[in-house]
């Protein structure tokens, strides 16, 4: 079923933001005169095929990782006179900025219209309130209390921990003072606190920004009687139970779910004994923990899971907006995201992040699955961000790429004429070459996950 879920989700997504973002050039090339010869979506054998009255050819096509529009071009073909006023190459250097433009453009208006129906439909979000803060860490040395709430990073409300996590990944890798806004549950006087950030994560692999402040988000308590096994996990293997209840590790009491976590994420790949509850009575089992992660990273793995808790009313918050309202929440989601992720890029650039946090098809197609699996709401949430990724990419000023067209027209408007075919042959290939390696890092780094 998760397959199933994995290829539908991500078929939708390519099509939906493929087609989107080869309208916006289609739509525009129309309206400044430009005659389109075809519209594509996918690439290889045809699965569909029909023209419109004004000659267009419009194609479905087998291999759904992209799409085209072609446009009447004297590069491309030779031209008749009666139409070389609809040849792409024959507009003004503005209308070739339009048009090439409009494409990612059409992106961000697609993510700016998920986030606004998003935001009507309202999502309950869980309080960020501090469940418990590590001995010794920055939280701790700043004053952070368990009990207390987080309501604002660097200036900004968060009313969830997706909102508290979205503000720290803004700074990783980063140094600096880190701005906390605190206030106790009972109380609205809030409390001013800052963390000092050196290098925060720099390079991490896969970094988790909540815990290595130091703090655990408070959850309700559940008792560790196993309610899930991954069939290919260590607890499975070694003969552990549903409805078993672990009693201990290593000697180690466990009286809730939350110290099984904590403990065996601390031995990764070490021999365990752990004594469970079964029908009454206790038994020894011995495992071998699995491994999750890569260098510093890397934690502990049972492959057992149980029973979600009930969450208080006072811990959940329902968030919504009026259609008006979310207007603006759509832009400022759209606006934020944008500038987080050229904000990776260059993290990733210049060494401050880590490029194995860079995602290919792969994980693409994994997270289409898994949102589409979890409910419309986020995988309208998944779209909006992968709209988004999309049109930042695209607008990178790299040849062959729509950002790469852009650099080379806005040189034409500066010069008063355009490069030359020669340097215009060198950009593209220099791009060619950037794309291709980036992919093959994107898909090693997907290999890697599995």
């Amino acid at each position: 079923m998760s397959a199933l879920y994995m290829i539908i989700g991500t078929l939708i997504a390519l099509g939906v933001l493929v087609t989107f973002h080869e309208y916006g050039h289609f739509w525009v090339a129309r309206r400044c005169g430009v005659k389109v010869l075809r519209f594509s979506v996918g690439f290889g054998s045809p699965l569909l095929r029909w023209h419109d009255r004004h000659g267009t050819e419009f194609v479905v096509a087998a291999i759904p990782l992209g799409g085209y529009v072609k446009m009447l071009d004297e590069r491309e073909g030779e031209v008749p006179e009666s139409l070389l006023s609809q040849a792409f190459n024959r507009k003004s250097v503005r209308q070739r900025i339009a048009i090439v433009s409009a494409g990612p453009l059409a992106n961000f208006i697609l993510a700016l219209l998920f986030f606004w129906v998003l935001a009507m439909l309202g999502s309950e979000q869980i309080r960020p309130v501090v469940g418990a803060v590590q001995p010794g860490s920055m939280a701790e040395q700043a004053g952070l209390m368990p009990g207390q709430e987080i309501v604002a990073v660097n200036g900004e409300r968060t009313e969830g921990w997706a909102g508290v996590n979205l503000q720290l990944i803004r700074r990783l890798g980063e140094s600096g003072v880190l701005d906390l806004h605190v206030r106790d549950l009972q109380s609205s006087t809030e409390q001013h606190l800052q963390l000092q950030l050196d290098g925060w994560l720099k390079g991490a692999e896969e970094p988790d920004p909540i815990g290595s402040l130091g703090i655990r988000p408070w959850r309700p308590e559940i008792q560790p009687v196993i309610a899930q096994l991954d069939p290919e996990g260590p607890a499975q293997k070694a003969g552990i139970a549903l409805g078993d209840r672990l009693l201990s590790l290593d000697g180690q009491p466990l009286n809730e779910w939350q110290e099984v976590i904590d403990q065996v994420g601390r031995l990764p790949g070490k021999s365990v004994l752990l004594q469970v509850e079964r029908d009454g009575l206790q038994l020894e089992v011995p495992l071998t923990l699995a491994v999750r992660g890569e260098g510093d990273s890397q934690r502990g793995y049972l492959g057992a899971g149980v029973e979600a808790g009930e969450w208080p009313a006072e811990m959940l918050r329902e968030v919504s907006y009026g259609p008006l309202a979310a207007v603006g929440e759509g832009l400022e989601r759209t606006w934020t995201m944008s500038v987080l992720t050229l904000d990776s890029l260059r993290k990733m650039l210049f060494g401050e992040l880590s490029v194995k946090n860079l995602s290919g098809p792969i994980t693409i197609a994994k997270v289409a699955g898994a949102s589409a699996q979890s409910g419309f709401g986020d995988f309208l949430n998944f779209l909006a961000y992968l709209s988004i990724s999309l049109g930042v990419l695209n607008l990178l000023p790299i040849p062959v790429l729509d950002g790469g067209h852009l650099l080379f027209y806005l040189v034409e408007w500066v010069r008063g004429r355009p490069l030359s075919d020669r340097v215009q042959g060198w950009g593209v290939q220099i791009g060619i070459s950037l794309v291709v390696g980036v992919m093959l890092l994107a898909l090693v780094n997907d290999l890697g996950r599995l």
